[in-house]
């Protein structure tokens, strides 16, 4: 079964690492792709506008259990796509299952370091699926986060990795929906954050997003013309988060987060629309007991009221 997913895009943010790839982006200008020449099973296009497309297949999934009690399961997934393997870790509780999250990691976290994190969930009744993205140093290959790059597979009719971070939560969302019949929200951290907000937006058939320590890049789109705008609007969550309404939208933010400011926290939830909410947290940068503390007061609002 294929699933298409369109978002209208009309603005981008100011990325300060793509400030410094302004060249580059000149230099590719005369390339002119903007659909990819991929297999059917994963496909994207970027129109005139900014609209992004992204079509998949779901991949076939292998399972082997990691933990089992009473209380729930614990599985480690491997989704076998046309653009890789893809490896997540989930957990579904042995009764009544409430809803479904899909988490995108901070660069640098691994599935594994969110089990312990993820077990409260459980045993609330709410499954848990959480993804090594790729290039992130987990099981999943791939490069770390390289704009450059996937600007230049951009240009070329290739597939960038950003566009593919996407698809990677749109199928394991599906495949949750697809396994316990309730609806599903995404959480993401950092730059993790960005592909929820994206993914939640993307995803019609999703419940909203949960975005901690993250930003937007800031309209940097808007400064450029032709290719270069497709590809910054594309990837920009501050373009994004608008359309995730009337579905809910949580942003958390520490006001002592040493890598993103909570200046960009603030800004980024501007941009979205009610239902949303924004909540500061103590610490520094990531999801961390507090955060799941309140996250788990907004769900028992969201799905026992």
């Amino acid at each position: 079964m294929q699933k298409q997913y369109v978002c209208f895009i009309k603005h981008f943010n100011k990325i300060p690492v793509i400030i410094a790839l302004s060249v580059i982006l000149v230099i590719l200008a005369s390339f002119s792709g903007c659909t990819s020449h991929e297999p059917a099973s994963r496909q994207y296009s970027v129109a005139e506008d900014g609209r992004l497309t992204l079509n998949f297949s779901e991949s076939p999934v292998s399972t082997s259990i990691i933990e089992k009690n009473a209380n729930y399961t614990i599985e480690r997934l491997v989704f076998h796509t046309p653009h890789g393997e893809v490896y997540g870790i989930l957990g579904i509780p042995n009764n009544k299952t409430i809803a479904g999250f899909v988490h995108a990691p901070g660069a640098g976290v691994k599935k594994e370091g969110h089990i312990n994190r993820m077990k409260p969930y459980l045993q609330s009744g709410y499954s848990y699926l959480v993804l090594d993205i790729r290039g992130q140093g987990g099981e999943t290959e791939g490069y770390p986060l390289d704009f450059k790059l996937d600007f230049q597979k951009f240009a070329n009719q290739g597939f960038p990795q950003y566009y593919d971070n996407i698809l990677d939560m749109l199928e394991a969302a599906q495949y949750l929906r697809d396994r316990t019949q309730v609806p599903v929200m995404y959480i993401g951290e950092s730059n993790g954050g960005r592909y929820a907000i994206i993914a939640a937006a993307l995803d019609s058939a999703s419940r909203g997003v949960i975005a901690v320590s993250t930003s937007g890049f800031d309209r940097e789109g808007d400064q450029y013309t032709g290719i270069q705008r497709k590809f910054l609007l594309s990837i920009d969550p501050d373009t994004y988060l608008s359309l995730i309404s009337p579905r809910n939208t949580f942003i958390f933010h520490s006001k002592t987060d040493p890598i993103i400011p909570f200046d960009s926290g603030t800004k980024l939830f501007s941009y979205a629309k009610d239902p949303k909410e924004f909540l500061t947290f103590n610490g520094t940068h990531g999801i961390n007991e507090e955060t799941d503390q309140l996250i788990l007061q907004r769900l028992a609002q969201l799905y026992h009221n």
